[in-house]
């Protein structure tokens, strides 16, 4: 005589399933208990107090201000036409003779910035103290016309 099909796994099996279903089912039921349908347009409205916070109140009407619409800027503001100084000093903080390319990094702000052997004017070296231009590269600033201070 063969044994039972019903392995331990099986039963496993099944009694999850049917536990899924039945966690389903009382899900089901407990949304049909709490929906808030035929509620009215009223019970969806929510207000908005002067400090941002969600209120089941309306507004005061004594408490509105009235703004001028040309009064609010939608863009960035304006930057104040400052002259910056385009030549910029610092040192060369890396440089490597063989690629040709190194690193300045700037005395003010203490970035540091890329430069090629083909934008210096002077030949500068590991150490030296620098004055240079920058300007946009593919990835980011670059220094240009650099030369020795």
């Amino acid at each position: 005589m063969g044994k039972s099909q019903e392995t331990f796994g099986k039963k496993d099996r099944e009694k999850k399933k049917l536990k899924k279903r039945k966690d389903k089912l009382a899900k089901k039921e407990e949304r049909k208990e709490n929906n808030m349908k035929g509620g009215g347009l009223n019970s969806m409205i929510t207000y908005v107090d002067e400090f941002g916070l969600p209120t089941d109140t309306p507004p005061d009407p004594s408490k509105k201000v009235k703004i001028d619409p040309s009064t609010i800027e939608i863009a960035v503001s304006r930057r104040e036409d400052v002259e910056e100084d385009p030549v910029k000093s610092g040192k060369v903080a890396f440089y490597n003779s063989d690629k040709g390319y190194g690193f300045i990094t700037e005395k003010e702000t203490q970035e540091k910035f890329f430069y090629h052997i083909n934008g210096a004017l002077d030949d500068v070296v590991e150490g030296d103290t620098v004055t240079f231009e920058l300007e946009r590269g593919l990835k980011g600033m670059n220094a240009v016309k650099v030369k020795k201070a």
